[in-house]
């Protein structure tokens, strides 16, 4: 007998339920149309419920935090964990997800549904944010609305652009840390949204030689030499100040000396939504209370 590894069961059994459901979905729907939408990735649920189409989302992914009121959405998994069956079940008529959504089994059995599938790019760069809230309000039929937020999305973040550029003083060397594990720091470096969030502000990547998220020995971390810890409050397994400075790495650093550790809302920091300029003001403050 033909034995399945239990990737290929699970696979097999969520192409079963999907093609169990026809009757049930709306497969002919066109996407401007929809008024059952499943919003995988919290940024992609933010843009949609500022454009005043929230009343549409039928279900969100566990990312989406913001507006408050999108966490009474029925809940369909982590964005890179997405449930196929658990997305199904919402009979929606249009699925938007953030690229990078998962798990790849996950995504494409949605997308050989028959549903309308559309996937937003969301490259780690602030200047990316106005096109992500294009793609988004075309796919749900709303794209003059969508225009209005992008453009005022792109004045706010030339603002802060404008008033960055026009500080004097010396830039503050910010480490985000996304974690703590068996003692090392997982920083992000340059290619990441904190990166992008980071230089927005007007501070330096302390660890912009490396790329993405990776993890710092002691002595890249004290060579770094960052003024300034910056986590997302309640994340970096709820990585405090306290313990942060107890690592000996850590605490050997201008920050540490200083005992310079800042928290932000995840999502509002990183998400690279309508709200990221916001939050660069919000951190620019922050890493310069006294002014640049």
């Amino acid at each position: 007998m033909l034995s399945l590894r239990p990737s290929r069961r699970k696979l097999l059994s969520a192409l079963a339920f999907a093609l169990s459901l026809p009757l049930v979905l709306p497969q002919t729907a066109v996407a401007k149309d929809a008024q059952r939408i499943v919003a995988i990735g919290g940024t992609v649920t933010e843009i949609i419920y500022a454009l005043g189409e929230g009343d549409r989302v039928v279900a969100v992914d566990t990312t989406s935090l913001y507006p408050p009121e999108a966490t009474a959405k029925p809940d369909i998994g982590y964005v890179r964990q997405v449930s196929a069956e658990g997305v199904l079940s919402q009979r929606p008529d249009l699925i938007i997800a953030e690229a990078g959504a998962g798990p790849v089994d996950s995504i494409n059995i949605l997308k050989a549904s028959g549903l309308s599938f559309v996937s937003i790019p969301s490259p780690p760069e602030t200047s990316a944010i106005p096109d992500k809230i294009r793609a988004i309000g075309q796919a749900i039929g709303r794209a003059e609305k969508a225009e209005a937020l992008a453009t005022s999305v792109e004045a706010s973040l030339k603002a802060i652009e404008d008033k960055v550029k026009a500080s004097t003083g010396p830039k503050k060397k910010v480490l985000f840390a996304l974690s703590l594990a068996n003692g090392r720091v997982m920083a992000a470096g340059s290619e990441s949204s904190a990166d992008a969030m980071i230089r927005l502000a007007g501070g330096e990547n302390a660890v912009s030689t490396i790329s993405g998220y990776k993890p710092l020995t002691d002595e890249a971390v004290i060579a770094a030499a960052p003024d300034v810890i910056l986590v997302m409050s309640g994340g970096a397994q709820h990585l405090t100040a306290e313990k942060a400075f107890e690592l000996p790495a850590l605490a050997a650093t201008p920050a540490g000396a200083n005992k310079a550790f800042l928290t932000m809302d995840g999502l509002y920091l990183l998400g690279l939504g309508p709200r990221a300029a916001d939050a660069a003001r919000d951190l620019n403050a922050m890493l310069y209370p006294e002014g640049q």
